[in-house]
């Protein structure tokens, strides 16, 4: 499948398992690179009827890149230089708030970024200006309402609103931090959501998440978090993720790009 940058394709980032939609026509693949060097993984080309749609691997294929490690500016910029205008970003997140268990699907408003020591930006190294985005809205308010509106539609039990707060990893969080992150405000908690949403606005990318609840954070549950509790709800919740997807690409194709920031 041929796309420029006029084509508005729909990308989402995320695991190799949504390569599965049904209706999903998979066309070929891109093995790319970047200024920023290689993405994580090759594009995947694929079509939800008359929809092109590009899939990124967020840890690789096979699962294999640390969250640390993700080089989220060559993601971005590969999806961008194929003609990819909107980004869904699918994230497994951990729940914080009582109504965000295990699979439950939320679609945020929110962020707070705890990273640290992650390339962040483009606009670093020789530059002629420094440039400031606006990050006041960190995801964008139509794919958002798109999403919540197949949400709806699809009928999926959902959260239409939530603060994530992004952690360094690749350890899992202490009780002490959830408190923190707790009182902070934060409502869920990853480790991919930054710098992946701030880059897709320094290129005027439409950006928004989908994030899956797969385990309460820690000290919200009984008992420690295990990797069977997290396939559990993987299994339970990517159903209604897939729906939502399906329902939604047509009109997030119909998008246009934002304003270029420079």
């Amino acid at each position: 499948m041929s796309m420029t940058t006029n084509s508005h394709a729909v990308g989402i980032i995320g695991g190799t398992g949504l390569t599965t939609l049904s209706g999903l026509e998979i066309t070929g693949e891109q093995t790319v690179n970047t200024p920023w060097g290689p993405p994580s993984a090759a594009l995947v080309e694929g079509r939800l009827g008359s929809q092109p749609v590009l899939f990124l691997s967020r840890h690789g294929n096979p699962h294999r890149i640390p969250p640390h490690q993700v080089n989220y500016r060559a993601n971005i910029h590969a999806l961008h230089e194929a003609g990819v205008r909107t980004v869904v970003g699918v994230n497994a997140v951990g729940g914080i708030h009582q109504g965000m268990g295990p699979a439950h699907v939320v679609i945020p408003d929110q962020i707070i970024d705890y990273t640290w020591g992650r390339p962040s930006t483009f606009f670093e190294g020789d530059l002629d200006t420094v440039t400031h985005i606006d990050f006041t809205w960190p995801y964008d308010r139509t794919a958002r309402d798109t999403l919540i509106h197949s949400a709806r539609a699809q009928g999926v039990p959902f959260s239409d609103f939530g603060v994530y707060g992004a952690t360094q990893g690749p350890r899992l969080e202490t009780v002490a931090e959830i408190r923190r992150l707790e009182r902070d405000g934060c409502d869920l908690v990853g480790m991919t959501g930054m710098p992946e949403a701030a880059l897709a606005a320094e290129l005027g990318m439409r950006y928004v998440c989908l994030g899956l609840v797969v385990n309460w954070a820690a000290g919200k549950s009984d008992h420690i978090i295990t990797m069977a509790e997290i396939e559990e709800a993987i299994e339970q919740g990517m159903s209604g993720v897939k729906r939502i997807l399906e329902a939604s690409m047509a009109s997030l194709g119909e998008l246009t790009a934002l304003p270029q920031p420079y």
